[in-house]
């Protein structure tokens, strides 16, 4: 037998084996998630429950919240946790994140940041004063890894709080000017031509799918669509993107790099095929810098599509 092909055998059936045994050692040294590393890297304290899940919370108690005329106790409902799991590779991690409207940019920016996902932004009450939302992240990796993740969120929310301790209640960017977005330029950057109604540029993309076994489109809801108003310097934006679920995320990241602020993700219906997500946004900014805002969501939307074939 040649040399190198006495090589190609020890490695072939000498290694595989090897490398099994390595893989077996690391799910059986490593089927519970350690408490203390993970809250050593959250930076907090860390819980078990009787199933092996490992938590973590921080109640909001820095700002006083009122829910229809009663202060609302944050055992009621407005803790902020985040649980984690062991997986065959590491861990998961699934958690609802409690935020005032001028915290939502800051903490889904660290999420995305630190390798987590944004799947749920959303209320939980009506009279809400001030108006509280909930973020829903996810994640999968070392348990260390995700906890120092989770903290990154939470210190962000934290570092809105230091800095302005009463929540705002408004972004802050100038308002839109008395004017009308140019619809030619809106139609140049997305090749379609918009509606134009009381002063607002409208752009508005269909899909399709199907519901109760019926296929259903974009006159029954199932739309991407951007409306424009203001003026060339100062514009604003609202919309709401259709998404598949490989879709959502570069989405949101598009969105949120463009300067885009996310106001909402959830759904808007249920047992359609393939599931669809809904996220609203709103914008404001010089005309020509929203409307390539949108356009690059859409275009990190189509591309993710294109790779997926979906």
């Amino acid at each position: 037998m040649k040399a190198k092909t006495k090589l190609l055998y020890v490695v072939v059936f000498l290694g595989l084996p090897l490398l099994y045994a390595k893989l077996l050692a690391f799910a059986v040294d490593d089927d519970k998630i350690d408490p203390a590393r993970i809250a050593a890297a959250a930076g907090t304290k860390a819980t078990v429950t009787p199933d092996g899940v490992v938590r973590i919370a921080w109640p909001r108690t820095d700002v006083k919240v009122s829910v229809d005329g009663g202060t609302m106790k944050p055992f009621a409902g407005l803790g902020t946790w985040a649980a984690f799991m062991k997986i065959p590779l590491g861990a998961m991690v699934m958690g609802d994140t409690v935020v005032f409207q001028d915290e939502v940019d800051a903490a889904m920016d660290a999420a995305f940041a630190n390798g987590l996902e944004v799947t749920g932004l959303h209320n939980h009450f009506f009279y809400d004063e001030p108006k509280v939302y909930f973020m829903h992240v996810g994640g999968q990796g070392k348990p260390e890894v995700l906890g120092s993740s989770i903290k990154a969120v939470w210190d962000a929310v934290k570092q809105v709080r230091v800095s302005n301790p009463v929540p705002h209640s408004g972004f802050g960017e100038i308002g839109p000017e008395a004017d009308e977005v140019p619809s030619v330029m809106v139609e140049e950057v997305f090749g379609l031509k918009p509606q134009v109604q009381d002063g607002i540029v409208k752009v508005t993309i269909g899909r399709e799918g199907m519901m109760h076994g019926v296929k259903v489109g974009g006159s029954m809801g199932l739309t991407t669509w951007a409306a424009f108003g203001g003026g060339n310097a100062h514009a604003v934006v609202d919309g709401d993107f259709i998404m598949s679920e490989v879709e959502v995320q570069p989405v949101l990241r598009a969105l949120r790099k463009a300067g885009i602020h996310v106001v909402a993700l959830h759904n808007h219906m249920v047992g359609e095929e393939p599931a669809y997500y809904f996220t609203h946004f709103w914008g404001k900014a010089p005309a020509r810098e929203l409307v390539q805002g949108v356009k690059s969501a859409l275009d990190a939307q189509k591309a993710v599509t294109r790779m997926k074939g979906h």
